[in-house]
């Protein structure tokens, strides 16, 4: 009697196997290594340039940092800042970071400003969340201000997927030891850094998954700057 059961629930088994794992010619063709596929990221050679909107000498300055000791920063006249940038802050971390894309390492101190740099990973939920309102946000306000990011103990092949998967194009610096994380002693991600023309850190967020609206509002709160939304 027991074998006859067993006969007769082997082929059940069997057919439920098969409905999960597939056969050999229904599975997609595997993706070449990330070593072997060009990089999505652009490369970081300007990072240490200026947004042209804001580079000495371009009419254009759509802010302008705090004098010496005035302890406020005025907006530019172009009419193009939506508020006065907040006032202090700090230098960020003297760091030299590989990029992605290979080519010479960057001191993020030189990272020139303004810039939005967004510490993320692939691992991590909110970042893959937030990362394509950060990719928006380097379109809509290409020229007034740089978005730059940090990959954070990731592999690269689950960074190299992100950028395809997720239509990620700014330039990417890697960080494999957390390094600016301990600077700035923090200790989670995603974290968001304002840096205004003068290199100061005016403002971490580190709020959670950050979406169009909150980064447009935190750009012109700390940096001075209107992007749409």
């Amino acid at each position: 009697m027991n074998r006859r059961v067993a006969l007769a629930v082997l082929p059940l088994l069997l057919a439920v196997t098969g409905c999960t794992s597939g056969t050999a010619d229904d599975e997609p063709a595997p993706r070449p290594a990330a070593a072997e596929r060009p990089s999505p990221f652009r490369d970081c050679a300007a990072l240490s340039t200026a947004p042209a909107a804001t580079s000495p000498g371009s009419g254009t300055a759509t802010a302008t940092p705090a004098s010496p000791g005035s302890g406020t920063a005025t907006p530019a006249s172009s009419g193009t800042s939506g508020t006065t940038p907040a006032a202090g802050g700090s230098a960020l971390p003297e760091l030299t970071l590989s990029c992605f894309t290979g080519g010479a390492s960057v001191v993020l101190r030189e990272v020139a400003g303004p810039a939005v740099i967004n510490v993320w990973a692939s691992w991590c939920p909110p970042c893959r969340k937030e990362l394509p309102a950060f990719q928006r946000l380097s379109e809509r306000a290409a020229g007034q201000l740089q978005v730059v990011g940090v990959n954070s103990r990731d592999s690269r092949s689950g960074a190299q997927s992100i950028g395809e998967d997720f239509g990620v194009r700014f330039p990417i610096l890697v960080d494999q030891g957390e390094a600016v994380q301990r600077e700035l002693k923090r200790n989670a991600i995603p974290l968001t850094l304002f840096v205004a023309a003068d290199g100061q850190v005016r403002h971490i967020d580190a709020t959670g998954a950050l979406d169009d609206a909150k980064l447009a509002k935190l750009v012109r709160q700390h940096l001075g700057l209107a992007v749409p939304a």
